[in-house]
């Protein structure tokens, strides 16, 4: 027991803690954002699905003599696929960043994570049976539970335990070395089961009858609809309610809790005693994602959902505990409930993003989840259509058609409404009865530009660019200097073209093709510049580390979602590559905007290690103008900047932070700088 259980909390430990650290390797990359973890995610679901398909195989084809020499075949093959992880590997070639993802996860970490996925239900299936050859209790499903511990005491401790303190290189290593003797562990298991008597192997094969076709479709039903509304949520909270840096932790852990409590040692069972909360949690959460629950706070919003997410897991997770199988056929239950938790994040990770041209998931989810809760609410009772059951029904499909009515409501004020990898990006009609009317655009509920519709203000830069804001000051600054070369990383509506006059020479670089075909068909910032315009599509660092010196006057960096901060463009390397494509005299300009991060020391520290000085410019926000509150950091070799007028009295001095370190390509940490 002691084995076995030492054995399944280190795999589902490294199981985890291989998900940040491979995902932040490769989020410089993909441009660092949040799409980046969906479709890790969408990866390590599905090769988690392939390792417990293998178990169940090996389970009900092989003798348990021969599913442990085939595992340890497996357990050092995957040692020896290690130094793949440990590679640098080149940056991929151009092509559908969902798909490179992909790829490189196979290559990088497949096997070791297949194995791993493998192991747990192979181990449980392995300590039944050595259960019943010493005639003991058989209860494998706690080890199920311990897993789940595992795997949550990895996501709370990466953030807190390892992150701030080792380099990504570090945590790949000391992950290896672990996983290393996870596998010795596992041979000296295997080991013990290829020892068992032939008495024991043959009473194995007489096994309780299968589960049913239909229990196996329940099965997939109670997995997949928690995946769903886990990803949603997780993307609704992050990105439309408040981009919170580790908000993601909360909806994972208790996602992941669900599964100790419905698994654990108490024999929790959902009850009839517990029916209203998915009623009222799917009615609650319906309310919030509707145009009614607008005024709602932070303080509000969170915890409902997460109460919601937490209440459907239990039900969920609580029914398969009640209806998991006899030992003898728990690699496919385990099997049924990894290939729903895949076909969830899937959706949700890949399909979503192809389907809708919003963000609907999580209406599709909500509707699967009461009908789900519809369908077990009576699960007790006589088979025949009772009054109960009846009305429920109907408040269902009300509850489904006001999802639908009020997703299309929302929709009346956009024009526009599309998305891919990158995110969902809107445009929106404003105060379309005033002089102030505009479109403005959006990257889900974050602006990324504005622009005003009546001919007298439309070439007007507004938001965090209006002639007020640090970048606008810096702007007016440099017009006494004769033509500019201007690069702009991040080009959203295109505002900064409103800056160009006859000479200058902008050019931007945008990762999402999305945005670049709205800024050209719903804005005329660029089209109506009088600077020449240049546009590079792909992610900027790679860009600018391909390109010769483009001795830009100034470069603007500001490729930020809310709180979504690509780290790669914030690191000390970054830096160097902008610095080199500046003119000795150029200026950075670094849009740190943030409600939750202190970014302005990180900015501070990458200027020192290069010898610049940096200055603070917040601006706030003046409704007459159009101007949004604003934070820029202006880093700069030249000296006389900051004594310029513009910049008199408007200027700060960042303060430094003790916990902050310097960010580097090998280490970063978000916890140290949240406000």
């Amino acid at each position: 027991m002691i084995l076995s259980s030492l054995t399944v909390f280190l795999g589902a430990l490294l199981l985890f803690l291989v998900q940040p650290i491979i995902a932040k390797l490769l989020l410089p990359w993909f441009g660092g954002g949040a799409a980046v973890w969906a479709v890790c995610l969408v990866f390590f679901q599905a090769v988690l699905f392939l390792g417990y398909l293998y178990a169940h195989w090996s389970v009900s084809r092989l003798k348990p003599a021969a599913q442990a020499r085939l595992h340890t075949g497996i357990l050092l093959a995957s040692l020896l696929a290690l130094p793949l992880l440990l590679l640098r590997l080149d940056t991929p070639a151009a092509g559908d960043p969902a798909l490179k993802i992909l790829a490189l996860l196979a290559l990088m970490v497949g096997l070791p994570y297949f194995t791993l996925s493998a192991t747990g239900p192979l181990l449980q299936a392995w300590f039944a049976l050595r259960g019943k050859s010493a005639a003991g209790p058989v209860k494998p499903y706690k080890l199920y539970a311990l897993s789940n511990a595992g795997s949550l005491l990895a996501l709370l401790g990466y953030p807190f335990l390892l992150e701030p303190y080792l380099p990504l290189g570090r945590q790949l290593l000391a992950w290896a070395l672990c996983y290393a003797g996870f596998c010795a562990l596992c041979v000296l298991t295997a080991a013990r089961v290829r020892a068992l008597p032939e008495s024991a192997a043959a009473g194995a094969e007489e096994r309780t009858p299968p589960p049913t076709p239909r229990a196996r479709l329940l099965w997939l039903a109670l997995a997949a609809c928690p995946s769903v509304l886990l990803l949603a949520i997780t993307n609704h909270l992050t990105q439309s309610v408040a981009a919170v840096p580790f908000l993601w932790l909360l909806p994972l852990g208790l996602y992941l809790f669900s599964f100790i409590i419905c698994f654990g040692p108490g024999e929790w069972r959902w009850s009839n005693a517990f029916v209203s909360l998915p009623l009222l949690t799917i009615l609650a959460m319906a309310w919030a994602m509707s145009s009614l629950s607008t005024d709602m706070g932070l303080g509000y919003l969170i915890p409902l959902f997460l109460a919601g997410l937490f209440v459907a897991c239990l039900m969920c997770h609580g029914e398969l505990a009640r209806r998991k199988p006899h030992p003898d056929h728990l690699t496919s239950f385990y099997l049924m409930i990894a290939l729903g938790g895949a076909a969830g994040s899937v959706f949700v990770g890949l399909a979503a993003p192809r389907l809708f041209s919003g963000v609907y998931e999580l209406q599709a989810g909500i509707a699967a989840y009461a009908l789900l809760a519809w369908g077990v609410f009576y699960r007790d009772e006589p088979r025949r259509v009772s009054p109960a059951w009846l009305f429920l029904g109907l408040c269902t499909a009300a509850l489904i058609v006001w999802l639908a009515l009020d997703a299309r409501k929302a929709r009346e004020d956009i024009l526009l409404s599309a998305r891919n990898f990158y995110g969902a990006l809107s445009v929106g009609r404003e105060n379309m009865d005033n002089e102030y009317a505009g479109l403005v655009l959006y990257n889900g509920t974050i602006v990324h530009g504005a622009q005003y519709v009546r001919p007298e203000k439309r070439n007007r830069p507004v938001t965090y660019y209006g002639r007020n804001t640090g970048i606008g000051l810096l702007m007016r600054a440099r017009e006494k200097k004769g033509p500019r070369r201007v690069g702009v990383v991040g080009l959203g509506a295109g505002t900064m073209a409103a800056y160009g006059r006859r000479g200058d020479y902008f050019r931007f670089y945008e990762i999402n093709p999305l945005v670049a075909g709205v800024a050209g068909s719903h804005f005329s910032f660029l089209g109506d510049s009088a600077a020449d315009i240049d546009l590079a599509l792909g992610d900027a660092r790679l860009l600018l580390q391909r390109e010769a010196a483009q001795n830009f006057d100034v470069l603007v960096v500001d490729a930020f979602s809310g709180d979504a901060i690509p780290v790669h463009l914030l690191t000390l390397e970054a830096f160097k590559l902008y610095f080199r494509h500046l003119k000795p005299d150029g200026v950075l300009a670094v849009h740190v905007s943030s409600i939750y991060l202190s970014l302005e020391p990180v900015v501070q520290l990458a200027a020192d290690a290069l010898g610049k000085k940096a200055m603070a410019v917040i601006s706030e926000e003046d409704a007459v103008t159009g101007e949004l509150k604003a934070t820029w950091v202006l880093v700069t070799a030249r000296e006389g900047l900051f004594k310029d007028p513009l910049f008199r009295n408007k200027g700060l001095l960042i303060k430094p932070a003790a916990r902050v370190k310097l960010w580097t390509d090998d280490f970063s940490n978000l916890l140290r700088i949240l406000k």
